[in-house]
């Protein structure tokens, strides 16, 4: 990994966003116009068009993209047990914190017959993406399926990309972390056709839901961003990527073992180490060296370590390191400094943060209860993960009597004129004036 020293500079908030290691960025008008394309096609020409993508991109025939229950019931059968205790374990915490963070409806009593509430409706419908490719992801199962049924959503819709290897199905483990959280509309489809198809529908095939949430790749981000609008979506994920806040008290094998452990997923993965301590840097530059030599994706893990988006970034001490994590607003933060909480609490952007040495971001993507997607790309700085809020609205309910109304009617009136809009102030004198009957 490279590094920057950054001793000794001062840098402005803006000075330091452009700073901080950063992928290059994807050619996405190239992505965007073939996007387009499979957009249009898929809502247009719907199951043909579907067929055709399928044949395309993944090699597998296909009559119609709906995986049968038998399938997902022999998939859970057939589980290794020890990955079915394990998918048990995380579903069962990630559900005790979802069904914690829903939030209760708040009604607000401002005069006698005057309430309003904030009232929190489920969405009607979801989608939910989970990608193949470079790793087979059940644990993305768990995140978007258990905070869609803590939400209280009636209807959930899974897509994954279809397998040659497994007869044009999704990977059975996804199959089977979809069975065991009672999901049984599953659909063979991956890529930008699978987001069309949610923002679509497909024709007697598939409903079109209301929101889509779920990581994917470059053209699965733009086809998000593309049907924008007509859904709702959770966000425009990247590629994943890991700050590291750590100080001479940490133990350099555990920090390279997590940068790897991220850089891993992918080739553009980030992992971006922050440290005032020169020694811990050399300690861990050669352990990376050494746990490389044995990591089985040692080529895939080198490549982002090497990347541009990947940096050890010297600092003047931890008050230096927070505004430099801070202004990174990393995807998975770890603080592994002495008082890691203490310091941990000065940070304000950062999509997870994990504290110590026994929180690493691994026990996050699997089995702490929290949950694994997150905002990238410097997005933490003003989103969210996601959770049970995602697939939430709240409904302003608004419940006056005459009374009530009657000891406004002359602020309306008043404010409806300043905004030369007095027809709003007419809506409510004509509540108190008689009528023909009482005249």
């Amino acid at each position: 990994m490279r590094t920057l020293d950054l001793r000794g500079e001062q840098l402005t908030l803006a000075q330091l966003r452009r700073v901080v290691p950063r992928a290059a960025g994807e050619d996405t008008a190239i992505a965007e116009q073939r996007v387009r394309e499979v957009l249009q096609n898929v809502q247009s020409d719907g199951l043909s068009a579907l067929r055709e993508y399928a044949e395309l991109f993944d090699g597998v025939s296909q009559e119609h993209p709906r995986v049968p229950e038998e399938a997902l019931a022999s998939a859970l059968a057939e589980l290794d047990p020890h990955i079915r205790q394990a998918l048990e374990e995380s579903i069962a915490r990630a559900r005790r914190v979802a069904e914690a963070q829903r939030p209760q409806d708040v009604p607000v009593q401002l005069a006698r017959g005057a309430e309003v509430t904030l009232r929190w409706q489920a969405m009607r419908r979801v989608g939910l993406y989970v990608p193949g490719g470079l790793a087979v992801y059940p644990s993305s199962v768990v995140m978007n399926v258990v905070p869609a049924l803590a939400a209280g959503v009636g209807s959930i819709a899974l897509a994954s990309p279809p397998q040659k290897a497994f007869g044009g199905l999704p990977h059975p483990t996804i199959l089977a972390a979809a069975a065991l959280l009672g999901v049984n509309e599953v659909y063979a489809i991956g890529g930008a056709q699978a987001i069309a198809a949610f923002a679509y529908g497909i024709e007697d095939e598939l409903e079109p839901v209301d929101l889509i949430t779920g990581p994917g790749n470059v053209y699965v981000a733009t086809a998000k961003r593309l049907v924008k609008g007509l859904v709702g979506i959770d966000s425009e994920a990247g590629p994943t990527e890991i700050a590291i806040l750590a100080d001479h008290s940490a133990e350099a094998a555990f920090v390279a073992a997590d940068l790897i452990s991220q850089a891993e997923h992918d080739p553009a993965a980030a992992a971006v180490l922050v440290t005032p301590s020169v020694e811990l840097t050399e300690q861990v530059q050669r352990e990376l060296l050494a746990q490389l030599a044995t990591t089985k994706h040692a080529d895939r893990v080198q490549q982002g370590l090497g990347g541009g988006q990947s940096a050890v970034l010297l600092v003047d001490d931890l008050a230096q390191g927070l505004d430099v994590v801070n202004a990174y607003a990393a995807e998975h933060l770890e603080v592994i400094t002495e008082n890691a909480a203490e310091v941990a609490a000065q940070v304000h952007s950062a999509g997870a943060i994990f504290i110590g040495a026994s929180s690493p971001v691994s026990l996050g993507d699997y089995c702490a209860g929290s949950n694994h997607v997150l905002p990238t790309s410097g997005t933490a700085a003003f989103s969210s993960g996601l959770g049970v809020q995602t697939f939430l609205r709240g409904i302003q309910v608004i419940d006056y009597d005459r009374a009530a109304l009657a000891q406004l009617a002359e602020h309306i009136v008043a404010l409806s004129r300043a905004e030369d809009l007095p027809a709003h102030g007419d809506a409510v004198s004509i509540r108190f004036k008689p009528s023909s009957t009482e005249a």
